[in-house]
């Protein structure tokens, strides 16, 4: 992760911040809820098979410049490096998603997330994991419930693994399993190039959109929409055809949709599936 950002300002300012903030716990707490706002969680490149580039300019322009979101190898890399950046004592670590998996079930390690050191305390920090990504820093040596400005969290110690659960209608769900083992720039490629690329990847010709807000989250996955208010029931819309996913991500997530031949047919295929299911 030796490559450095080239326009901290820009970035800082898309979190509607005039000046660095400090590296402490508060600004950490507001940097990762700013971002999971302000930068969405989306597939769309893989939905039209496009190349994700691991490159850490090529994500900061996509980010910065092209008006997109993306998935955890990028908003997770680049945070990062916005926090290395800043000061924090910060480094990037790997997880196995087992979200709507049998317990027990080994997954690929496909998942990017932080591990940043403030005062001798440990906290994970994630702003890349879709429609449940933690809002809040959590810490990594407590085993209670945490509160974030969204669902309450728990990290659970198995061996030398951990395990990050999030409460969702009262339930305590899996999300993902996680070790503190220290990685290399080809480790980072090899999990990009696997879901990006592998036939098993669950984000090869899917598209899967989701932003946070105060009290609130929408996501867009399965030829639908959806919109979860804390303290109220979940709304859902199907999405009848291409414009209306278009417009959707435009509208919804404030996503600058690219003007690339392969989306709408990608978006097509991508709705005839979900719609045939």
């Amino acid at each position: 992760m030796s490559p450095s950002l080239t326009d901290i300002s820009r970035y800082l300012q898309r979190l509607d911040y005039d000046r660095p903030p400090p590296p402490t716990l508060d600004a950490l707490r507001e940097l990762q809820r700013r971002h999971t706002a302000a930068f969405p969680f989306e597939t769309l490149s893989t939905l039209m098979r496009l190349p994700v580039s691991m490159d850490l300019q090529a994500i900061e322009h996509k980010l910065l410049h092209e008006g997109r979101g993306g998935y955890c190898y990028e908003l997770n890399r680049a945070f990062l490096a916005l926090l290395l950046a800043l000061g924090f004592d910060a480094r990037g670590i790997t997880g196995r998603v087992v979200m709507g998996e049998a317990e027990g079930t080994v997954t690929a390690r496909t998942h990017l997330l932080s591990l940043v050191t403030l005062d001798g305390v440990r906290y994970t920090v994630d702003v890349g994991f879709g429609g449940m990504v933690p809002t809040a820093p959590l810490q990594l040596d407590r085993e209670d419930a945490q509160p974030t400005p969204h669902e309450p969290y728990r990290i659970t110690r198995q061996g030398e693994q951990y395990l990050l659960r999030a409460q969702v209608a009262g339930d305590w769900r899996a999300l993902y399993v996680f070790d503190l083992q220290p990685q290399a720039e080809i480790d980072y490629i090899v999990g990009n190039w696997y879901v990006s690329t592998h036939p098993d990847s669950p984000f090869l010709d899917e598209l899967r959109v989701a932003r946070t807000g105060p009290g609130w989250r929408r996501t867009l996955g399965n030829g639908s929409v959806a919109w979860h208010r804390i303290g109220h029931a979940s709304e859902r819309r199907r999405l009848a055809d291409v414009d209306a996913v278009i417009t959707e991500l435009r509208e919804g997530f404030d996503l600058r949709v690219p003007d690339h031949p392969a989306l709408a047919p990608a978006i097509a295929r991508w709705l005839q599936a979900h719609h045939d299911a």
